[in-house]
């Protein structure tokens, strides 16, 4: 009976503390890419919201694409490398390694531009050609590239949150930055 009563205090400490110890600029970073390698629901639910709004692509190339996108996000490694706090305001180093799809991306608009019978009819650009093509060389993209970002994070109400991505972090993270 004794040990029980010793067993809740010791409890009760790390429940409590179960906060604290998550609530810095690092735990939030490393949830953060978490939800990308475990395809969180909020992360499937913002892939699905764009590509709802994507009218470049048909029903059969959004599932593509989905696929492609979600074996991305399972396959990203990331490291933390340093962690400076500045009062309210963090910054958090943090080296990732995805698939390097600007490359890719790269050799589809060069294979496009030396095969354009293939992809154009009187100078129209056959678009569900193009994106069946691009999906196809996306989906066999197995080099990978790292890149460096730093993650900034403010200190609102005691608890630390992740600042809005730049657009060349979202880019880095997709593996679709081109230097």
């Amino acid at each position: 009976m004794k040990k029980l009563f010793l067993i809740i205090p010791i409890l009760m400490l790390f429940v409590g503390c179960g906060e604290k110890l998550n609530n810095t600029p690092t735990k939030q970073v490393e949830m953060f890419f978490m939800n990308y390698q475990t395809l969180s629901e909020n992360v499937i639910n913002d892939l699905n919201n764009t590509l709802e709004n994507d009218t470049s692509m048909n029903d059969e190339q959004k599932e593509k694409y989905k696929k492609i996108i979600k074996e991305h996000y399972k396959n990203l490694v990331y490291d933390i490398k340093d962690e400076e706090v500045n009062g309210n305001s963090a910054v958090v180093t943090v080296e990732i390694e995805v698939t390097d799809y600007s490359r890719a991306l790269a050799s589809i608009n060069e294979y496009i531009k030396e095969h354009r019978d293939e992809f154009y009819d009187n100078d129209n650009l056959d678009e569900e050609k193009y994106m069946d093509y691009r999906l196809e060389q996306l989906s066999k993209a197995k080099e990978k590239v790292k890149y460096t970002l730093d993650i900034n994070l403010t200190k609102v109400n005691d608890k630390w949150q992740m600042n809005e991505l730049t657009s060349t972090d979202e880019d880095n993270i997709l593996g679709i930055y081109e230097y």
